[in-house]
């Protein structure tokens, strides 16, 4: 569904929303969670994205300050959400999201955003091995298990390349496995799933790269002073 044409509208009575009753979190606030026109309940699900991602972008300002910089670390952030969620309701990562974002990704990075691993700019060589490399490994999984990793998988990973480069992969891939693996330990322990229930993995390599984004180089410093 396009975000820009037709307005966004009431799901249960189809009636258009006013800006006034679009205002994130705020406006769930004022209509007790439903609807103007019809009452229906609005879901929890709305705020808790939007809420969700003023805290991201209160933390990357926090974390990288203002500059040419913060609007692509903004786009980065927001596209994680985005992808984390469509992902949990579909087992799908629209390319729509990641072919554009490969080449937002390579541009900014190029010229203007911080390597998460040192003070430099990530540079265009880093940014495309990243690309190459984040494609090319889940292309491999890919194929060695047969169809286990998607091919929205493979773009989100040469997204997150084209942004923070080759370390940025590595380190995002390790982060997401990590968790996804816990994830599906618990699952099959306390949930009853089995090694072949199928879990989207988007949401973990999200999650490995806001981690990497944030934390990147402390991470690393970290583990090699062990």
């Amino acid at each position: 569904m396009s975000i820009i044409s037709p307005r966004s509208s009431c799901p249960a009575c189809n009636t258009p929303i006013k800006p006034l009753d679009n205002i994130p979190v705020l406006s769930y606030i004022f209509l007790r969670g439903r609807c103007r026109k019809c009452g229906e309940k609005i879901s929890m699900r709305y705020p808790a994205v939007e809420l969700l991602n003023g805290i991201l972008y209160a933390a990357v300002f926090y974390f990288f300050g203002p500059g040419w910089h913060l609007p692509f670390l903004l786009f980065f952030s927001s596209a994680m959400i985005v992808i984390t969620f469509i992902d949990l309701d579909f087992q799908i990562i629209p390319d729509i999201i990641t072919i554009p974002s490969i080449a937002i990704g390579l541009v900014s990075a190029s010229f203007l955003l911080p390597d998460p691993f040192n003070l430099s700019i990530v540079g265009f060589k880093n940014s495309i091995a990243g690309l190459f490399l984040g494609g090319g490994l889940f292309y491999l999984i890919a194929v060695l298990s047969r169809g286990g990793m998607g091919g929205g998988d493979i773009k989100m990973m040469a997204m997150i390349g084209a942004f923070m480069g080759w370390k940025g992969v590595l380190l995002t891939t390790f982060i997401g496995s990590l968790v996804g693996s816990i994830f599906g330990i618990f699952l099959m322990v306390f949930r009853g799933r089995g090694r072949k229930t199928k879990i989207p993995f988007g949401p973990f390599l999200a999650f490995g790269a806001l981690t990497t984004m944030f934390f990147g180089g402390k991470i690393l410093k970290w583990y090699f002073n062990l």
